[in-house]
């Protein structure tokens, strides 16, 4: 016998088993716990730290993605199909978290904080592109609210620190805004959730492997007490990049041909109070031609751990990891011979995203520091620094016509009988974390969500199946959830 045999230790049967302590780990927790207290969750975490990597507050940007500014996910202003996707999915996520604040459960003041989502674009084409998307917007109660402008002083108004400075080059500027956005530290509220109910977590625990035993799953790990395994009927796998590692292992044929490329990013932070204190604002630009979905530009407020900061970015950086804190074989363990092809197929389709990430990784300091200048002319270099952030998986789907297509966004993969899950892909997963796990109990827990669960779910989230969104019944959400949560939009000038 081994030694690795004689120190295995085996953790009691759970009848969830979470792998990774996430955001969406933790939203299918609270879910859970709330749904059915009986139920014994675990939850395994590789690091010894509980959300330190894609849910940390400085490995993503913070926002309270709902649509408002995000010009990547409206490449066609005249269809706002995602926006509004989008906007529903965070209501609905933001109506949860109300219904935990009304019962005690969690401290909003901890996580959410109401900041103003914005647009900023420069340009006869982008201030034209501009200016139909809000045209588009307008016509859905969802986003009635959102205010338009092209003139200087105005912008001035909502974002002081974009104008001081800006060269009058008769060059059109134009600005959209959303005074319900909200920025949120992912990391904090992550913590939070996995406080709710009796969820075990066991930090310093690396699944290794996920096998199939009779009617449950086998998942065997080590940690620095020796190796592990535990039994469980149901799976979930928020392990960010590591997810579709690990669905591979369990070789559940839903994730054939799937592929994921691993995406990094670095952002500038001032914590100058002075400077700070002027800007109270997410501020989106539009990326250059060619970028990838996830580089729009966009100088934030943040508040974490109480501290108020400004962060501009995103930059890419490069890395074969597909954690902050993996390895750089990490990439090489996710490639197979079933989609190898498939990845060959996306990068030859996406040259021109190739060449440009090659050039922005190559820019200079001071080149970066002119693309935060563009949205803040009199920035100081001396108050800013350069923070590497978290590390992405791209997704790479098999495709009937192109082989391999790159996705935006995220993808919930179940298998057939609903017993193992997992979340693919990047942003905007943790915004829209409540509604995907909805999707996940449907399908992997169907007798129970059908015969009470989603009436339990309804009377937590008066929305979820809303399809008269009038202008009433959107004011009357915002105010009861706004409520719940403390957040106070600012006022129109």
């Amino acid at each position: 016998m081994t030694a690795d045999h004689k120190h295995t230790t085996r953790l009691p049967d759970a009848d969830v088993v979470l792998i990774g302590a996430g955001i969406m780990s933790a939203t299918l927790s609270s879910i859970l716990t709330q749904l059915d207290p009986d139920l014994r969750i675990l939850v395994l975490e590789k690091s010894t730290d509980i959300a330190g990597e894609s849910s940390e507050a400085w490995n993503n940007a913070g926002t309270g993605h709902s649509g408002y500014c995000e010009l990547n996910y409206m490449p066609d202003p005249a269809d706002g199909s995602k926006p509004r996707q989008i906007a529903e999915q965070f209501h609905l996520t933001r109506q949860w978290w109300s219904h935990l604040t009304r019962q005690g459960l969690l401290d909003p003041t901890d996580f959410i904080h109401a900041t103003p989502h914005m647009n900023l674009v420069f340009g006869h084409d982008d201030v034209a592109y501009l200016r139909r998307r809000v045209n588009t917007l307008h016509a859905d109660p969802l986003f009635a609210e959102m205010e338009y402008t092209e003139d200087p002083d105005t912008i001035a108004r909502w974002a002081p620190l974009t104008m001081e400075g800006q060269v009058d080059d008769g060059e059109p500027i134009a600005a959209a805004r959303h005074l319900r956005g909200t920025d949120v530290d992912f990391g904090a509220l992550t913590q939070a959730l996995l406080t709710i109910g009796s969820t075990e977590v066991i930090t310093g625990h690396t699944v290794t492997g996920i096998d199939r035993e009779a009617e449950q799953w086998s998942i065997t790990g080590s940690s620095s007490m020796g190796s592990f395994t535990v039994r469980a009927g149901t799976v979930f796998v928020g392990a960010g990049g590591f997810a579709l590692r690990l669905l591979q292992k369990a070789k559940i044929p839903e994730v054939r041909g799937y592929a994921v490329l691993p995406v990094g990013a670095a952002f500038y932070r001032c914590s100058t109070p002075s400077v700070v204190a002027r800007h109270d604002a997410k501020v989106y630009g539009q990326a250059d031609v060619g970028a990838p979905p996830m580089s729009v530009p966009h100088l934030d407020r943040r508040i974490v751990d109480g501290e108020e900061h400004l962060m501009f970015g995103p930059y890419a950086t490069f890395s074969t990891k597909l954690l902050k804190h993996g390895r750089l074989s990490d990439f090489f363990t996710t490639v197979r011979p079933d989609n190898l092809h498939v990845i060959a197929a996306a990068g030859l389709q996406n040259l021109g995203l190739v060449s440009f990430l090659v050039k922005k990784l190559a820019a200079s300091p001071t080149r970066k520091f002119a693309q935060l200048r563009r949205f803040f002319p009199l920035a100081r270099r001396k108050e800013w620094t350069l923070l590497p952030a978290g590390q992405r998986a791209q997704l790479v789907k098999p495709d009937p016509k192109k082989i391999g297509v790159l996705q935006q966004g995220t993808e919930l993969v179940v298998s057939a009988d609903g017993s193992i899950a997992g979340l693919i892909g990047a942003s905007p997963g943790a915004s829209t974390a409540v509604p995907i796990m909805f999707d996940l109990l449907e399908q992997a827990f169907p007798a129970q969500w059908h015969s009470r669960w989603k009436s339990q779910i309804a009377e937590a989230v008066p929305d979820l199946d809303r399809t008269d969104w009038t202008a009433e019944a959107v004011a009357r959400s915002h105010t009861d959830t706004e409520a719940a949560l403390g957040l106070s939009p600012v006022s129109c000038e």
